[in-house]
């Protein structure tokens, strides 16, 4: 299996994770929890992996309060996935192996988990897609008018889009240079700015930490952690509170 994030919104590059998945007979998972609503190269996220699984946490673009979804193209691995979200029971007597036991029959044919999202969630999931372009477009102008408020600010390096890419931006994260990543957090707090950092390197966990995983081990990854910033980003942000941020952090870097 391969699993490509589309870190920030911004799609990974799925022609090229589909070469790669397809020599060595590997499913595409697309990790879609920040990106719902992007498209690359002209193609939604949720059509260009295997299986593209998305988050509807409170702070994604799209909520239900919690929960998520799973997409895929082809209906044996969405079935798959649609039985494993409820423990892996089949109550469908053509599928089943003893079916001759009863109307109340189910069978249990592979371990799964209770995923099940309630209706009343699914419910404000629905009327959330119906704002959904609305939020995507504001975060799109959110993050273009970062870009020139803070382009040339010494010391910050502000996020990539590839030309290709339609993102559906969930944050805007920056690179604070020089070490000074902490000071510029801890600054910021102070001035009541709910900046954060996204996020620590997986295997960093002691979780991992207690199955041999060591640091080190994705150097680029570190590189990349020792110096993100990410900087508020949400539909209701307003102009001037947007200005208020750009104008703090530049007074820090300058």
């Amino acid at each position: 299996m391969i699993t490509a994030v589309d870190y920030a919104g911004h799609p990974a590059d799925y022609d090229e994770l589909r070469q790669v998945a397809g020599e060595a007979g590997a499913v595409l998972v697309a990790d879609a929890a920040h990106s719902i609503g992007s498209a690359y190269k002209d193609r939604p996220v949720g059509s260009l992996a295997d299986l593209t699984t998305f988050s509807f946490f409170p702070t994604k673009t799209v909520t239900t309060a919690e929960g998520g979804a799973v997409a895929a193209a082809d209906p044996a691995l969405l079935r798959r996935a649609a039985r494993f979200r409820n423990h892996g029971l089949v109550r469908e007597p053509a599928e089943q192996r003893h079916p001759g036991e009863g109307g109340w029959h189910q069978e249990v044919h592979e371990f799964g988990l209770n995923y099940r999202l309630p209706d009343v969630l699914c419910a404000l999931g629905v009327s959330q897609l119906r704002r959904l372009e609305r939020f995507r477009e504001r975060r799109a102008e959110l993050v273009e008018r970062y870009h020139t408020m803070l382009s040339g600010v010494p010391g910050l390096t502000l996020p990539a889009q590839r030309a290709y890419v339609r993102p559906s931006w969930h944050l805007y994260p920056v690179r604070i240079g020089d070490g000074r990543r902490r000071e510029v957090y801890e600054r910021m707090r102070a001035s009541g700015i709910g900046v954060q950092v996204n996020y620590v390197p997986a295997y960093w966990h002691p979780v991992f930490e207690d199955l041999g995983y060591r640091r080190g081990l994705c150097p680029v990854a570190e590189a990349y952690y020792a110096e993100e910033l990410s900087l508020p980003l949400f539909p209701g942000l307003t102009d001037a509170q947007q200005e208020h941020v750009a104008e703090t952090l530049t007074g820090i870097l300058r």
